[in-house]
């Protein structure tokens, strides 16, 4: 690893990262659970048709009064959260990171990964090749 980063720094740096990437994965079960929402919503309708065909027609009327389209939390749906969720804390993380890369490690990302690499690896094994060391983070 490039001698110019201090371990101790790297070291911390690699646990923002890390969360940040906790973070990402966060994000991701968000639009799991948009899409589950949604998709659940969606085969309501179904279930209403069906109960009315099968003579239920005031299950069907409750289920399509009360429930379909309702709110997740209050005054919104689940793409609304995601969209708080991505404008809010995401973006403000996601920034801080970019930021604290750009002074700290040269925008050089997994630089604690890089290491561990080098620490790990077999020299001279087949597959166990260095490769190229850490990029800069791309411009946004």
């Amino acid at each position: 690893m490039d001698e110019k980063y201090d371990p101790a720094t790297v070291e911390a740096v690699g646990k923002v990262t890390e969360a940040f990437e906790t973070i990402e994965r966060a994000r991701g079960h968000l639009y799991s659970f948009h899409q589950l929402t949604g998709s659940a919503d969606l085969a309501l309708s179904d279930a209403v048709e069906q109960l009315e065909k099968a003579g239920h027609a005031e299950w069907a009327r409750r289920i399509s009064e009360e429930l379909i389209g309702l709110n997740v939390l209050p005054d919104r749906w689940t793409f609304q959260v995601i969209e708080e969720y991505d404008d809010g804390y995401f973006k403000t993380f996601q920034d801080l990171v970019r930021d604290l890369l750009g002074t700290l490690t040269d925008g050089r990302r997994h630089l604690h990964e890089q290491q561990m690499k080098e620490d790990r690896r077999t020299e001279g094994r087949t597959g166990h090749e260095m490769g190229t060391p850490s990029s800069p983070a791309a411009d946004d």
